[in-house]
């Protein structure tokens, strides 16, 4: 057993028992595998079992709240993956009445969400999100000049077209930002240029659940900051 919570997630008003489990092949190592989430019925004592679609990496975890607004918790699993890129593997649950219900996938998410980053003429980046249909675009000077001398000419034009990349998932958060006791999940995406670790920011997008889908709230291209040139 990993992690276990008591919480009414079948919307009864009576607690259910919730185990997150899995299994350690080498005890010397924090990889694990086969995970699961068990749940007892409180009222009828009645056990399931949900398995997720990625069922193996790093500090698996579990996050109960109301992320539909029925009054009634809702089991938020997170698996990191151990990558260079900090993936997660992500899914939401419903449990209303005994019925596991999947609300939301990281491998949904990250098929339906598609971004370009490319770079352009004069020293800058842009990212562009096609179901938005929304651009942003960076001022990358601060990069310096060995990094930029490798893809502009002296004039500041292109050597050649060069393309970045987001990340699949690689953060998902509750958030309750209407203080209304009802969860938002805020999703952090990498954004890289010509490799992993030439990494600009994130892309952050806030969903709500509302009549039974997932629509974007605000979507923001979070970048890092640079140190100021000296003089």
């Amino acid at each position: 057993m990993i992690e276990h919570v008591s919480a009414d997630v079948t919307g009864d008003h009576v607690p259910d028992q919730i185990w997150l489990t899995g299994y350690k092949q080498d005890p010397n190592s924090p990889y694990i595998t086969g995970i699961s989430i068990a749940i007892k019925d409180g009222a009828t004592s009645q056990l399931y079992q949900i398995k997720p679609h990625e069922n193996s990496g790093y500090n698996p975890r579990l996050f109960l709240g109301d992320f539909t607004g029925n009054g009634t918790v809702d089991i938020l699993l997170t698996i990191d993956s151990g990558g260079s890129g900090a993936i997660t593997f992500d899914y939401l649950y419903s449990f209303v009445q005994g019925k596991p219900r999947l609300l939301f996938s990281s491998e949904v998410y990250n098929d339906y969400w598609k971004y370009k980053v490319s770079y352009l003429d004069g020293y800058r980046l842009q990212l562009t999100n096609s179901n938005t249909e929304q651009v942003y675009t960076l001022d990358i000077t601060s990069r310096g000049k060995d990094y930029l001398n490798g893809i502009y000419n002296p004039d500041g034009t292109l050597k050649a077209p060069t393309e970045g990349w987001v990340d699949p998932l690689s953060g998902l958060y509750p958030v309750d930002f209407d203080q209304d006791g009802v969860y938002e999940l805020m999703a952090f995406q990498g954004v890289s240029g010509l490799y992993h670790a030439d990494r600009f920011g994130y892309v952050q997008n806030v969903l709500k659940y509302q009549n039974n889908e997932w629509s974007l709230q605000n979507q923001w291209f979070a970048i890092y900051g640079a140190p100021i040139p000296k003089s």
